[in-house]
């Protein structure tokens, strides 16, 4: 069971200040006969998050460049959701959360979406 758009999250009220700490893991894609790829999926980072007074886990897309802040530096999380996995048992359902985000910047330098840069027109003259 999957929430359908998952949570959109308030990052200041939820996360507060938020510190970089290290790379987690790298989830890689399964080939066709279930072996592992070497291909990256999505890659996971440790956050220091103030509000909720312990280390978060943040997921990016493996699209964007690994992240390779110093330890400590203040980051920010682009377009985070929260999201969970239900699994059924006979007591009820096991019930494990995610957040995934966009992009990790640096607090301070986000970064814009080259799709949302208009091109340029060159210039018609006679």
């Amino acid at each position: 069971m999957r929430l359908a758009q998952g949570i959109v999250i308030d990052k200041e009220k939820t996360f507060g200040l938020l510190k970089f700490s290290a790379l987690r893991r790298e989830v890689f894609l399964q080939n066709e006969d279930g072996t592992v790829s070497t291909e990256v999926k999505e890659r996971t980072y440790d956050l220091k998050s103030r509000e909720q007074g312990r280390m978060i886990q943040v997921s990016i897309p493996a699209s964007v460049p690994l992240k390779e802040f110093d330890y400590n530096a203040e980051v920010e999380i682009i377009n985070p959701v929260a999201d969970t996995v239900a699994n059924a048992t006979f007591r009820g359902a096991d019930v494990d959360w995610y957040i995934k985000a966009d992009d990790l910047v640096l607090k301070g330098k986000a970064t814009i979406p080259t799709s949302n840069i208009p091109k340029s027109t060159p210039s018609k003259e006679k």
